[in-house]
């Protein structure tokens, strides 16, 4: 379960459309023209702690200026720092203006790096793209072996088992061809002496029956 089923926390699904009490009228919640608009509010209580001779609209579009400037600022400080952890494929897309350090140099093996993550992901693999004049292929991530570990524990004996079981499996695979099926052999073997017994024994009744007509055959002549 997700925490914030855990929590309790259920989700209620917003109108895009409210009733705004200052216009008396139904408004967008965000956007153009939404509902309760700073600048569509008339009358702005006092404060205590309000300056006198102050405008309250103009604070209010300073302080909201102020707001959106900070976040801005926030943002990409965040995306600077993380600069260092982020891939370089990446680090190329954040943007760099507004933050105070220096933009890193990216090197030649960097950018073969991005430019081999863009080949391979296209359908055939950056098979079929075009070449760039003395562009090198994309260097193609090995596979990492799996040793088994030096001091046996518990379960290593069933990992060797199976590691052995599936290279004799291939190796059974690749030459299943070449290897006698016994008792294939033994069911030929055996159909073909009965085939030599019935046709021995047809062999002997046609000489027997030509021995019994042969005496029948001199009486009439």
């Amino acid at each position: 379960m997700l925490n914030w089923l855990k929590k309790g926390i259920q989700k209620r699904k917003k109108d895009k459309i409210v009733y705004d009490e200052t216009t008396d009228q139904f408004k967008r919640r965000h956007g153009y023209d939404r509902v309760n608009d700073d600048n569509d509010i008339p009358i702005i209580e006092a404060k205590a702690t309000d300056e006198p001779g102050e405008d309250p609209f103009a604070k209010r579009l300073d302080d909201k200026k102020k707001r959106v400037g900070k976040q801005e600022k926030n943002r990409l400080q965040n995306l600077a720092a993380k600069a260092g952890a982020l891939p370089s494929h990446v680090q190329l897309a954040l943007p760099i203006s507004g933050t105070k350090t220096q933009p890193q140099k990216i090197g030649k093996e960097a950018l073969g790096d991005v430019a081999g993550l863009a080949a391979t992901s296209t359908a055939s693999g950056g098979k079929f793209d075009k070449k760039v004049p003395g562009e090198k292929p994309p260097k193609k991530q090995g596979k990492h072996h799996k040793y088994l570990p030096v001091v046996p524990r518990y379960g290593v004996v069933d990992e060797e088992k199976e590691q052995t079981n599936k290279v004799l499996s291939k190796l059974l695979s690749k030459h299943s061809h070449e290897i006698l099926n016994v008792g294939k052999a033994i069911n030929i073997y055996n159909d073909k002496k009965e085939k030599k017994k019935s046709g021995r024994s047809d062999k002997l009744k046609a000489k027997k029956d030509i021995t019994k007509k042969k005496p029948y055959a001199n009486k009439a002549k």
